[in-house]
């Protein structure tokens, strides 16, 4: 065969190679990508219609109960699962990097040292047998081969293919950043809500306590009146009864505020302790009517959104850099470096250099229905992650409307029900005047007692409730994190 032969069928083999190359840059037609429900223009829960909004108040103005202000900044700095977001973010911006650094060159250096023995009956061995590797001196049959130099490879990015995936893995290192906001936004609206509910216990503790030392002495009363002939013992018992009771109901509250506590202090990263609460919760003034802004602002406060929008801008870029998998790859490579049989002939010039240029061009041609997969995927995925991100702004704004209305209706419900434990102390003043002047039974004092006590407690979890409702509005509209 002729060089001009070879020539031309090398001609031929490449074009039969570009074509079947350009065959497979053919690639399916992208899924229609459905459109976004229209955010309302405001909260059905509420009555407020301007843009002003309380997430623009920090976390340690909107809180200003010192005591929990300082056990959220020990939580943002001790607690386990804020640790453990900033390692994932740390992760993800690792992946930007390595990402980056795939537009680079990849360049490495090495040595090696091998030897070779060849068979005499070879192409090769019959041409090193009738050849001198120095003058006069023939190519021996084992061989010693020391090579020293630089490799260097590097793929161009025609199609966006890298960039794409960079573009993603940037997004997706902001979307962990999200990650972490959201994470500090449920700490705080977690131990807050916690901290109302151990203020609460604390509170129902102190009345109950309260309610306990005047049931002994109401006790006391009821065995003189048993020893002068006023009351039977039926009366002395029942009373005795409803202490026990009442003491009951103390230890319980001491219980609660010991598991309430120890919840604290594992949102706190730190083993159990006592809890310092502030002694007057209650004083902490609510607000009648709650800056809600608008609903699309939830675009840009909650970070639960804002990480669902940019997971569905990552996964767009992630159908880009799966559709330019069906078009040839441009790639380079490149050697430098010296080679002998001898370590005192490695460094001679120009008989021991040796260097390499590689250009190629190849595209995929068997392996198209794993490449179309894997775009479909990318797809379906891009769809997924679209309907993830409606689904979390719906969720947002039900989160909203529903908080908004629970303070509204527990504005109401707390009103009457401080009347109410008005009332019964009034009740338990009146019952106890006319027990005293046998106007009324020892069973009327009894239940006015009881009743007063169990609205007390409730009208301190009706406090707690409205407090944490304040939390959870502020956390639902995507305050805490700033």
């Amino acid at each position: 065969m002729t060089p001009n032969m070879i020539k031309i069928k090398t001609k031929y083999l490449f074009i039969v190679v570009l074509i079947a190359s350009m065959g497979a840059c053919k690639t399916p037609s992208m899924l229609a990508v459905p459109e976004l429900k229209t955010i309302p223009t405001d909260y059905t829960a509420s009555v407020y219609k301007d843009t002003a909004n309380i997430v623009n108040i920090n976390w340690n103005q909107f809180f200003t109960d010192k005591n929990l202000v300082s056990l959220i900044d020990t939580a943002l700095k001790n607690n386990l699962d804020v640790l453990t977001t900033l390692q994932e973010i740390e992760i993800a911006k690792n992946k930007v990097k390595f990402a980056n650094g795939k537009f680079l060159p990849s360049i490495t250096a090495g040595t090696s040292l091998s030897v070779e023995k060849v068979g005499r009956y070879t192409s090769q061995g019959a041409g090193d047998a009738s050849a001198d590797i120095t003058p006069g001196m023939g190519v021996p049959d084992i061989l010693p081969s020391l090579n020293f130099g630089f490799q260097a490879s590097w793929e161009a990015d025609i199609w966006g293919k890298l960039k794409s995936t960079q573009k993603a893995t940037a997004l997706r290192y902001l979307s962990s950043e999200e990650g972490k906001k959201l994470v500090i936004t449920n700490l705080i609206a977690e131990i807050a809500n916690e901290y109302y509910e151990l203020a609460a216990q604390k509170n129902q503790l102190e009345v109950v306590r309260q309610s306990i030392a005047l049931q002994q002495k109401e006790l006391e009363i009821v065995k003189v009146q048993q020893e002068t002939g006023v009351v039977t013992s039926l009366a002395v018992k029942q009373f005795e009864a409803q202490l026990y009771n009442t003491q009951n109901t103390e230890y319980n509250i001491l219980q609660n505020i010991v598991e309430t506590e120890n919840k604290i202090n594992l949102l706190l990263g730190r083993y159990p302790q006592k809890i310092n609460v502030d002694s007057n919760p209650s004083a902490q003034k609510l607000p009648s009517l709650i800056e809600s802004g608008i609903p699309s602002q939830l675009l840009n406060n909650r970070p639960d959104i804002k990480q669902a929008e940019l997971e569905l801008q990552a996964s767009n870029f992630d159908v880009k850099a799966a559709r330019a998998e069906f078009y040839p790859s441009f790639n380079m490579g490149a050697t430098l470096g010296f080679s002998a049989f001898k370590p005192s002939y490695l460094l001679r010039t120009p008989e021991s250099m040796m260097y390499s240029l590689v250009n190629d061009i190849t595209g995929p041609v068997v392996n198209k229905s794993a490449i179309k997969a894997a775009f479909n995927t990318a797809n379906a995925l891009q769809i997924e992650a679209l309907y993830t991100f409606q689904k979390t702004i719906i969720n947002g704004y039900i989160d909203v409307s529903n908080q908004l209305s629970n303070f509204q209706n527990l504005n109401k419900a707390y009103e009457l029900k401080n009347i109410e434990t008005s009332t019964l102390k009034e009740a338990v003043e009146i019952s106890t005047d006319l027990f005293k002047y046998g106007k009324a039974s020892y069973l009327e004092v009894l239940t006015a007692q009881k009743d007063a006590l169990s609205a007390q407690l409730e009208l301190i979890d009706f406090k707690k409730q409205k407090l944490q409702s304040l939390a959870n509005v502020y956390k639902a509209l995507g305050g805490g994190w700033q």
